[in-house]
């Protein structure tokens, strides 16, 4: 007969499990009916593709990392380029120990979003061949 664990045990090892790790907040993982609906809003500044990590996601435009996908929100590198973009700029850290991004809190305004890729993109350094390699 199969055991079942009690819920509550579960999420207060969970949370014991991160307090050791050094994570203060909740951590949760982004939902795949939101990470497509973001591929979709950006998909007219490129090629977009996503990259599952430990729950979240990293977002490219051709081949170039330009953000991340955690806790279902939005952050794209902070660049001055990008910045030019934004209505208010809104800095957070994506998870705790990561440099802060730009956090983009309307993310159903595809023409928008399209605009910060665009600008911010060029700002970014390019892919060396070695870390290419790497990714096939």
């Amino acid at each position: 007969m199969e055991k079942i664990q009690d819920p509550e045990k579960t999420k207060k090892k969970a949370s014991i499990i991160r307090l050791r790790l050094g994570f203060v907040s909740v951590f949760m993982a982004s939902n795949a009916d939101f990470v497509q609906y973001i591929v979709d809003q950006c998909s007219d500044a490129g090629e977009i593709a996503v990259k599952k990590m430990i729950g979240d996601y990293c977002i490219y435009c051709d081949g170039i990392l330009f953000g991340l996908i955690c806790d279902n929100n939005l952050y794209i590198k902070p660049t001055h380029q990008g910045a030019a973009q934004l209505k208010e700029v809104v800095m957070r850290s994506p998870y705790p120990g990561a440099k802060e991004h730009f956090l983009i809190t309307d993310v159903d305004g595809s023409d928008f979003l399209v605009s910060i890729i665009k600008a911010t993109i060029p700002a970014l350094p390019k892919p060396t061949l070695k870390k290419m390699q790497q990714d096939l």
